[in-house]
């Protein structure tokens, strides 16, 4: 009887020229060893020894056409594994960042990893030379930790326009995360290990998301770090016939008018005065914005010289935008009397308005003032510290990424983003999965008053509610910048890890 002969392995699909450079560099990358080195760090429990591997884990998507199993990206991750500990033997916390488009540089070398970036504690720009430095508030004390750069930040990349396509999007980029880490699970030999993820901003939305996911694929989370929440995009972006926003960044604005000396009596006298009359005036104000035309003359003066009141402007200004103040508004409008424009992720950062003093977004003070010390000092660390030398660009914020990013989920044709739904069923489904929320008073990226809507939103019941903290710190966006708040967020995930 004739032998079955194996069939022959199916024709890779015509391809361009730009997309075989792309499947060559993720072949290349994919095929690369781990890079290692050895770590000591003096904690403030005492001296850890660690080793850190630094590899590309595949992205395979069946899904994709002509994809035929092959890699779809490849995606670095850099890990910080303690040395003496069996596999298993101590929880895994995955940590990135969001943009969309930005790399895990600032929760890696701002907080959690043994080293770190010391920029000043106000949010002004530090002088060069740019370096890391020992970090004895590292997570590493409780967690060995996997850093994640999504493909298209740092040096992470996808195979071919249509894997770019398909992973720059809401759900594209949650099934790659999902399938990295599951690669990386495997490879570590590390299934018996409990998991957690960190996520900061479009991190968070993402965590949310793959907090389900994982679920969904065997892997119930133990714990989840939301580092300021961005779940709902309908409370952070202010577009036509969306008013919830303005009600949201309220007491976020008073805090930051307070900041700079524009308040006047009683709200002048602390950060909690100014926030506390804001939310306490927010039901009304929502009322004002709900009302729209129909909202009396008298009614409209008083909610006009209010709001002017709490956020340091002038009532016909706030009038002149029939009552709604937005974020880009605010960040030219609050100090233009003193040629100055405020710092969105970190709303205590000012810079100077141009000559014409014009109105438009150019840059933002907030990042400015810690997006080149990073990109230095990373570049420094990578090439130094861990013999990572690379001629390609490592895209600490890719911009491109950002702005041609699919924000529609599934069937969703419109309307904004939102990942929380994917959380509350998360944690309906696992009893065992908490939630630790941290948000900066002075981000004006992501409010600390609309993170504190969104998580009560949470379709969950109350018990299960109970297993989301909130915890709120003096700086911004990044709040870790700041070394007291970097102090109080070691302490309060400590807190919050030993209440399991």
């Amino acid at each position: 009887m004739a032998q079955d002969t194996p069939s022959p392995a199916p024709a890779r699909p015509a391809e361009s020229d730009a997309d075989r450079r792309s499947r060559e560099r993720v072949e290349k990358l994919l095929a690369e060893n781990a890079v290692t080195a050895e770590g000591r760090v003096q904690l403030t429990g005492g001296p850890l020894e660690y080793t850190t591997s630094v590899a590309f884990m595949p992205v395979v998507d069946e899904g994709l056409a002509g994809a035929s199993g092959e890699p779809q990206a490849a995606v670095m991750t850099t890990a910080y594994l303690a040395k003496g500990a069996a596999p298993g033997q101590r929880p895994v916390c995955f940590a990135f960042n969001g943009g969309p488009g930005s790399s895990s540089v600032w929760l890696h070398l701002g907080a959690l990893g043994p080293k770190r970036v010391v920029v000043p504690d106000d949010g002004t720009m530090p002088a060069g030379p740019y370096t890391v430095t020992d970090n004895p508030l590292s997570w590493i004390e409780h967690f060995d930790l996997v850093f994640i750069d999504p493909p298209h930040t740092g040096w992470s990349v996808t195979a071919s326009e249509a894997a770019r396509k398909k992973i720059l999007s809401v759900n594209g980029d949650v099934d790659a995360l999902a399938e990295v880490m599951r690669v990386w699970l495997t490879r570590h030999q590390r299934w018996g290990s409990q998991v957690y993820l960190a996520g900061e901003s479009y991190g968070t939305t993402r965590g949310a998301a793959l907090s389900d996911k994982l679920a969904a694929l065997g892997i119930p989370l133990a714990g989840l770090i939301l580092v300021s929440c961005a779940m709902d995009l309908q409370t952070i972006v202010f577009a036509p016939s969306n008013d919830l926003p303005y009600s949201l960044f309220l007491p976020a604005m008073a805090n930051v008018a307070q900041y700079h000396g524009l308040l006047k009596g009683t709200l002048a006298a602390s950060p909690e005065a100014a926030r506390e009359a804001a939310e306490a005036f927010v039901p009304e104000y929502a009322a004002a914005l709900l009302a729209g035309a129909r909202l009396g003359t008298a009614a409209r003066t008083r909610v006009a010289r209010r709001v002017g009141e709490l956020i340091g402007l002038p009532a016909a200004l706030v009038e002149e935008h029939n009552l709604r103040v937005d974020d880009r508004a605010y960040f030219f409008e609050a100090l233009r009397s003193r040629g100055l424009q405020v710092g969105r992720l970190d709303a205590r950062s000012t810079g100077p308005l141009g000559a014409r003093r014009g109105r438009t977004f150019e840059f933002d003070p907030g990042i400015e003032a810690i997006e080149g010390p990073y990109t230095m000092a990373a570049m420094d660390y990578f090439a130094g510290g861990l013999g990572l030398v690379r001629d390609t660009r490592y895209e600490i914020l890719n911009r491109d990424v950002n702005q041609g990013w699919n924000w529609m989920r599934g069937d969703q044709k419109m309307g904004f983003a939102s990942t929380s739904a994917d959380l509350a069923r998360a944690l309906r489904r696992n009893p065992r999965m908490k939630v630790l929320a941290a948000s900066g008073r002075y981000d004006l990226g992501t409010p600390y008053s609309a993170s504190d809507w969104s998580l009560a939103q949470l379709d969950v019941p109350a018990d299960v509610l109970a297993r989301v903290e909130h915890r709120y710190y003096d700086a911004g966006h990044m709040m870790y910048t700041r070394q007291a708040d970097l102090q109080q967020l070691k302490a309060d995930v400590a807190a919050w890890m030993a209440r399991a």
